[in-house]
């Protein structure tokens, strides 16, 4: 694993497939960061901004978005807005971002726009953790995120083509680490949308576990009416309702990464 410098920490979370959990996990995962102290950064990378909605932050407030950062129309920390919960900022999106790939299609270091950009928030010093929410294809958007980041969370809902899908996704990190950035590590493997009374939830959970071992988390996230609702009121679950089971799984998982992102440190 290589050394890393302390200081900020550059996440993305990413799976090409969608309906995964990846924007969920995002968002509960920065809530939990940020109740333990982690000053926290989401960049919403995705044009469907579900990020940024399910975090409340209406249209008229995403003036300058991550499109803008992206074309280079505007450096990233003007784009960056707070969020209901504290200690909690984002970069959010508009469905303009879908454009940029056609846009940087001809830019020079156009893998690199995203990496250039968080130059500055680095010698800010502001945020111990920034986290990509990766729009669920393999487009210039999400290599953008790997080129940048220290580390990939790839949330894996259990269901029946997961393995065929993180084959793929792996293939693509296989080829950043070679050609953008050598430094990219796997940060771990979530299960999500588990359901105990399903035979193949716990199949795939079996068979992701005996191919990858400790890369996966011991946390599992299960399939939970109240994680589902929670962006539809713009709450994190861990606000909506911190007691459900969704939530404390969060918890779980965020203290699993910390404990991971500690061993990095300390190398």
């Amino acid at each position: 694993m290589p050394k890393t410098p302390a200081g900020l920490r550059i996440i993305a979370i990413a799976n090409q497939k969608g309906g995964v959990g990846k924007t969920t996990t995002t968002i509960n995962l920065a809530t939990a960061l940020c109740a333990i102290g982690k000053q926290t950064l989401i960049l919403d990378l995705d044009p469907q901004g579900n990020a940024s909605t399910g975090l409340g932050i209406d249209h008229a407030a995403r003036r300058v978005t991550t499109y803008d950062v992206m074309v280079g129309q505007a450096p990233l920390m003007k784009s960056i807005v707070r969020t209901k919960v504290p200690g909690l900022h984002i970069a959010p999106a508009e469905a303009d971002l879908a454009g940029a790939e056609l846009e940087l299609a001809n830019v020079a270091r156009r893998s690199h726009r995203l990496k250039d950009a968080l130059i500055d928030l680095k010698k800010s010093g502001e945020y111990e953790y920034v986290l990509i929410d990766c729009p669920p294809s393999l487009n210039v958007l999400t290599v953008n995120a790997l080129t940048a980041a220290d580390a990939l969370l790839v949330p894996l809902q259990c269901e029946f083509f997961a393995l065929e899908g993180l084959t793929q996704l792996l293939r693509t990190v296989d080829l950043v680490r070679v050609n953008l950035n050598p430094r990219l590590e796997i940060q771990g493997l979530v299960l999500t949308m588990y359901d105990p009374r399903n035979n193949l939830s716990k199949q795939v959970s079996d068979d992701v576990r005996k191919h990858f071992g400790d890369t996966v988390y011991e946390t599992v996230i299960p399939r939970n009416v109240r994680v589902s609702e929670a962006p539809s009121y713009g709450k994190p679950a861990l606000i909506y309702d911190h007691k459900c089971a969704g939530s404390k799984a969060y918890m779980r998982l965020a203290s699993e990464v910390i404990r991971r992102e500690n061993k990095v440190r300390a190398l």
